[in-house]
C-alpha cells in the first residue's frame, strides 16, 4: 500500500475530516458543514436533505433534528445512515456510511441552549415533515410557543441529536483530467480497526 501524503495523510480519519472542515471554513461562503444526508423509508425508497454537521468527535459525527422527521423515523428504523460532505471550493468531498444512535442527553441540552431563541422556539412550534396550512399559520404557533415558553424554553422532548458511527469513510479530491484522488477507510464495525484502500477514480 502506497504511503498516503499531503491531506490524506494521517492514521485517523477523524483528524483528516477536521483538518478538511477547518480548510473548508476558510473558502466556503456559506454553511461548510452542510451534508447531504440520506436514509432509507420503510419501503426501501432513498430520501436525501441538507442538514448541518454540529459535532466532530474522536469517532463520531453528529447532528440534530426533530425526532418527529421523516428522516428520524427512518433513522430510527434502519438505525442506519449515510451522507456526504462537498467542498465545491476545496474540490473536495468526504464521503460517510455509518450506524446511528441518539443524542438526548446533556450535550444535546447544551447544543440546544447555545441555538438563537428564535430556533429554539421554532424547534417547539414546527412539526417538521407534516403538512401545513400557510406560513401565517406556522408564524401563529411560533407566537403561542413565544407567549407559553418564554426566553429560556428547555428542550423538547421530541428535538435532539443523532451520532453517526462510521464503518467507512471516503476522502476524494479533484485530480486533472477526471483522475481524481479517493481513499476509503473502511472497517467491520464501530469497534473494529481501520483498513485504507486507494480506489480507482
Amino acid at each position: 500500500m502506497e504511503k498516503r501524503s499531503g491531506i490524506f495523510a494521517g492514521e485517523d480519519p477523524f483528524v483528516i475530516v477536521r483538518d478538511w472542515m477547518r480548510a473548508a471554513e476558510q473558502s466556503e461562503p456559506n454553511d461548510p458543514n452542510a451534508i447531504a444526508l440520506s436514509t432509507v423509508d420503510a419501503d426501501g425508497m432513498p430520501n436525501v436533505r441538507m442538514v448541518l454537521l454540529k459535532d466532530i468527535e474522536d469517532d463520531a459525527f453528529v447532528f440534530y433534528t426533530n425526532y418527529e422527521s421523516a428522516k428520524a423515523v427512518e433513522i430510527d428504523q434502519g438505525g442506519k445512515a449515510a451522507f456526504v460532505l462537498h467542498w465545491k471550493s476545496l474540490r473536495r468531498q468526504v464521503r460517510v456510511r455509518g450506524t446511528v444512535s441518539r443524542e438526548e442527553g446533556p450535550q444535546a441540552d447544551a447544543y440546544y441552549k447555545s441555538r438563537a431563541l428564535k430556533s429554539r422556539l421554532g424547534a417547539w412550534a414546527s412539526r417538521q415533515s407534516q403538512p401545513l396550512k400557510s406560513r401565517a399559520a406556522l408564524v401563529a404557533e411560533v407566537a403561542r410557543v413565544t407567549a407559553t415558553k418564554g426566553v429560556n424554553p428547555e428542550r423538547p422532548p421530541y428535538w435532539g441529536g443523532y451520532r453517526i458511527r462510521p464503518v467507512e469513510i471516503e476522502f476524494w479530491a479533484d485530480g486533472e483530467f477526471r483522475l481524481h484522488d479517493r481513499f476509503r477507510w473502511r472497517r467491520a464495525s464501530p469497534e473494529a480497526p481501520w483498513e485504507v484502500n486507494r480506489l480507482n477514480p
